[in-house]
């Protein structure tokens, strides 16, 4: 046993948590109000991993989801008191090297008063709506391709 690389970020409501594996099967995945129990077979080597994690603030058991994708398995927390950022994801601030900060997805949403609070409700929805093993992606990328700065656009003349 292993523990899965991961990175993790926090939201207003919730916290994520990416489990970084290709081709997991048999995914356990176990919310308790202070901890995440996870673990899971991967590879074609099939690699047994397994992460206890004591979380930094408490969480909804009920509320909280995962889905798993070909790539990952993104798990959604939902904390019990929203508007409390989480500096850390651990109880303990001991740095574990399996896990690091998603700074992609990283938001410093203490200032800024205009976050939708609504985002666990659309991950939920994104969630019980999709079909297969295919996560979209979460920050509305998909509406890049359809932007005016296209590489084929063609040049004006500079004479």
């Amino acid at each position: 046993m292993q523990p899965a690389t991961a990175k993790w970020y926090d939201r207003r409501d919730s916290v994520y948590i990416e489990f970084c594996l290709e081709d997991s099967r048999d995914v356990q995945v176990n919310f308790n109000k202070s901890k995440l129990d996870f673990s899971c077979v991967s590879g074609t080597d099939d690699i047994k991993h397994q992460n206890t994690v004591e979380l930094f603030g408490e969480i909804d058991p009920k509320e909280s989801k995962h889905r798993r994708t070909d790539r990952s398995v993104l798990c959604c927390l939902r904390k019990v008191e929203p508007g409390k950022s989480w500096p850390r994801l651990t109880k303990d601030k001991t740095k574990c090297n399996w896990l690091s900060v998603d700074f992609n997805n990283w938001k410093d949403w203490e200032d800024d008063s205009d976050e939708d609070l609504s985002s666990f409700d659309k991950f939920s929805e994104m969630m019980n709506s999709m079909g297969g093993d295919d996560l979209p992606d979460l920050d509305g990328a998909d509406d890049v391709h359809d932007s005016a700065d296209s590489d084929d656009e063609k040049m004006p003349d500079l004479e």
